[in-house]
This record gives C-alpha cells, sequence and structure tokens, in this order.
C-alpha cells in the first residue's frame, strides 16, 4: 500500500495545509537508482578535530566520487582538517556565516577519532554549528570515532560514547530534510576498513537507516585490500536467501542479484509459484524447503554442497508472527514463532558450519526487528524471537573465524503486505513516529543487508543496525 499522505504533502496544497495544520511534511527519499550511480554527488564538507586517523582514508575514499570537496579554515580546534587542502584533495572553506551561507553540502563528514578527553568535544560545535543549516535534501552527517570499548582512559572513552547521543540528536534536527545521521566508531588501526561504510552511509542506499552507531574492526581473513567491482562487489558470491518469495525476501534477493550475487532463494513449498517468479527474474535458483522441519538444514546444506560446493553469504530472512496477548496465546503460536525466527537459523548455521560450507570472508545476516529492543503489545513470542537473534549474532561473532562475519538489521515500518493490513490508526502511527516521518520499504533492508555483504565490510561483525528512520520507540 502506498503512502497517501506522503504523496499528498509533497504537492503545493498538501505543504499548505500541513504548514497551517502543523502536521508532519515527510520529504520523499532519494534512494538508488542507477546501476552506475556515484555514491555521492554535489558539495562535501570534510574536518577533522585533533590527531585525526581517519582522515586521509575519508579522503581516499571521497575522492572517487565526482562530488566536490571542501575543507574548513578557521577554529584551531579544526585545524587538523587542512591535511586535505595540502593533499590537494580538498578546497578550503572559511568557516563565516557568509561563505558558507553560499553552499549547500550534500554531506558534512568528519574525524573525531583522536579526541583524548571531553573538552575536546568542542570541535564538534566549531565544525557542525555553522554549517548543519546547510545541509541539503537528503544530505547526509557521518562521523567518525573510537570505539569507546577501546579507549582504557575514562575521559576518552566518555567523550567517544558523546559522540552516539550527538548523532542520534543530529539525527532527529535534520530529519524533515531527509537527511541522516550516523555514526561509525572505528577500533585502533582499522581505519582501513572504512570504505565500504562511507560508501553506504553516505548514498542513497541508506535512505531509510538513521541515527546508528556501527564498530568497525580490524577484520580477519584475507589480508590486504581485496579488490572489488564498486559496481558488482558481490560477482562470483554465492547467496542463500530465506524466506525470498516476497516482500524484503525478495527484495533481499533482487539486490544482491544487482550486485552481482547467484541467489538460491530458499522458502516453502507452498510458495513454489512467486518462488520460481522471483528466481527466473534474477538469474537465481528456487530451493523449496521449510526450515522448521528436522531434516530441513540438512537438506539446505547438501544443496548448497551439490550445486555450488559450498556457500559464501547466508541471509536468515523467514519469519512469521502469530500475535495474540501472552494469556490468549496458544502454545503452537508460541513454538511456531519461536522456530521460524530464532531457532532454525541457529539449527541451519551449525549444519553449515560442521561441514565447513561457508567459504573464507563469508557474511552471515539476520534479520532481527525493533520490536526485539522495544517489544510490542500481543507479540511476547515475537519480540523473544527477535531478541534472541540479537543475542545469537552478539555471540556468534566472537566464535566465527577464517574472515566470517555475522550481522543483523532491525527494520522498523517497513510497506509490506503485512503492514498494509493494519488498522489505519496504527499504520499511520508507524510511518510517522521516526525521525524521518514515513515508512521505509523492503528495499532499504536490502540495500543495509547488501553492505553487510560486501568484500570490503570485513571489519563490520556483531552489529545490530535498525532500519527504521529512527524509530521514536526503543532503543
Amino acid at each position: 500500500m502506498s503512502d497517501l499522505y506522503l504523496k499528498f504533502v509533497n504537492t503545493s496544497v498538501g505543504k499548505q495545509a500541513a504548514s497551517s495544520l502543523g502536521l508532519p511534511s515527510p520529504i520523499e527519499l532519494e534512494r538508488w537508482k542507477r546501476h552506475d550511480q556515484s555514491f555521492i554527488e554535489g558539495k562535501v564538507l570534510v574536518g577533522a578535530g585533533p590527531r585525526p586517523r581517519a582522515l586521509s582514508a575519508l579522503g581516499e575514499t571521497l575522492r572517487g566520487s565526482p562530488a566536490t570537496l571542501y575543507s574548513p579554515e578557521g577554529p584551531a580546534t579544526l585545524g587538523e582538517s587542512s591535511a586535505l587542502v595540502e593533499s590537494g584533495v580538498a578546497k578550503t572553506l572559511t568557516m563565516e556565516d557568509e561563505a558558507i551561507a553560499e553552499h549547500k553540502f550534500k554531506a558534512l563528514v568528519f574525524d573525531a577519532t583522536g579526541i583524548r578527553d571531553t573538552s575536546e568535544l568542542r570541535c564538534l560545535y566549531d565544525f557542525f554549528h555553522p554549517t548543519i543549516r546547510q545541509i541539503a535534501k537528503c544530505g547526509r552527517v557521518l562521523i567518525v570515532g573510537t570505539d569507546p570499548a577501546s579507549c582504557k582512559n575514562p575521559a576518552r572513552a566518555a567523550a567517544h560514547k558523546a559522540l552516539e547521543g550527538f548523532v542520534r540528536s543530529v539525527a532527529k534536527e535534520i530529519g524533515k530534510k531527509g537527511a541522516t545521521a550516523q555514526l561509525l566508531w572505528v577500533a585502533p588501526n582499522a581505519e582501513n576498513q572504512i570504505e565500504s561504510s562511507v560508501r553506504f552511509f553516505l548514498s542513497p542506499k541508506s535512505a531509510y537507516v538513521d541515527g546508528q552507531p556501527v564498530r568497525i574492526g580490524k577484520g580477519s581473513g584475507t589480508k590486504g585490500r581485496t579488490a572489488v567491482n564498486t559496481n558488482a562487489p558481490l560477482t562470483g558470491k554465492v547467496a542463500l536467501v530465506t524466506g525470498a518469495s516476497r516482500g524484503i525476501g525478495e527484495a533481499i534477493a533482487r539486490t544482491l542479484a544487482r550486485d552481482g550475487a547467484r541467489v538460491v532463494c530458499l522458502d516453502i513449498p507452498a510458495t513454489m509459484e512467486d518462488l520460481n517468479r522471483v528466481a527466473e527474474d534474477i538469474g537465481g535458483s528456487p530451493l523449496a524447503a521449510d526450515i522448521t522441519e528436522d531434516n530441513g538444514p540438512r537438506l539446505i546444506a547438501d544443496h548448497l554442497e551439490d550445486e555450488f560446493g559450498g556457500i559464501d553469504i547466508v541471509v536468515h530472512n523467514a519469519g512469521v508472527t502469530r500475535d495474540k496477548t501472552l494469556a490468549r496465546m496458544p502454545e503452537h503460536f508460541w513454538d511456531m514463532a519461536i522456530a521460524v525466527n530464532l531457532t532454525a537459523e541457529e539449527r541451519i548455521d551449525e549444519e553449515l558450519m560442521e561441514r565447513d560450507l561457508v567459504r573464507e570472508n563469508g557474511r552471515i545476516v539476520c534479520v532481527s526487528s525493533i520490536a526485539g529492543f522495544a517489544g510490542n503489545f500481543g507479540q511476547t513470542n515475537y519480540a523473544a524471537s527477535k531478541s534472541g537473534v540479537i543475542g545469537y549474532v552478539e555471540s556468534m561473532a566472537r566464535q566465527l573465524k577464517n574472515g566470517i562475519t555475522i550481522n543483523a538489521v532491525a527494520p522498523g515500518f517497513i510497506e509490506t503486505q503485512m503492514t498494509a493490513a493494519m488498522p489505519v490508526t496504527i499504520r499511520e502511527a508507524g510511518r510517522r513516529m521516526n525521525s524521518l516521518s514515513q515508512g521505509g520499504l523492503p528495499v532499504d533492508v536490502a540495500e543495509t543487508i547488501a553492505w553487510y555483504c560486501n568484500p570490503l565490510s570485513r571489519g563490520i561483525n556483531g552489529n545490530v543496525v535498525r532500519v527504521c528512520g529512527q524509530s521514536l520507540v526503543g532503543k
């Protein structure tokens, strides 16, 4: 179901009506359109606080785009920013109101990795205070800090944890423009692992991800920089997507195929007509299986081994809801939600790992939900299963070897057949209760998963990123 209110308030009459009544005026988000599209275009201001570690890596990634790069000149707290001008990557921009007013920035990027204590947080104010009003429609704010868990000094840990509150608040302030803000917490000596994340979070692919902190480590497995076709980074990879016959699963399958993967589309036998359609459209292959049956994981592993000799990407998307308040919930509602949404993922991964079928630098991605953070009335079974997914991912991330990573996405209100069936008042509340004042699309979840699966994302492990437009409920 399309969002008629969103369409209405983006007409001249609708804008006037929303303004006079004080109603939300969401902007239609820019999403990825062309296969050869650059990850960012327009003007980008790149700054740094004291002792920046990631500035060179940021400049190297950004110089590969057609964006026009600027570096701030003015406050002493931003003095290290000049390194990009000296290297010929950026032009100087004086941090004076008149000079800044002439620009609309598609992105404001800041390296805060070198901050040592809370007094040095002043560099954030000096960079963003004069520029935040100049963020363009559907613009991006990206801050790079140091993972607080790696900070031995409490004052430094406090300063870098403070970045999270700053980013979440900035995201709420710029959401009315359809703009988003994100935080990359980078471990020491992991600066060379940020490229895929910079490309994703500055691009239209991250349209519905907002106010999210991401931890990036040094990664393991293949050493050195992996050669990747940025237009088709998954070329040569084989991906398994469960629940692929429709909705979010279909979008995931199509997006991974767009990025070059050969996709095995899995769903229950009852969906074969839709499953065959999706697989045929993307040049993939269908696999009918019930992941909750005792022999389900073995049948899946047998197929992957016989047909492909292994697997590079496993996306656990299959899920069900069986809603009832706890006192009225029949036991089979509880059992099915836990079995499909959680236990089946564990059993499939266990079978694949025991048989050594997940290749080096492989990717496992699980689909959780904001219900796993916030809970929902009448969804004790569903919320328990989705919160369990988060615990599973965080624990598994510490055990995997050979460059294999595991991460999760936690969708918020996504426009699907399920949300279209909601009562209109609940549906409208779900759409508006986030910083972007609208629902997301299945492709928004799919793009986030594709970012996790990128070979250059090997430093991203154990993360749970919400795809919710910065929902006002939950964490």
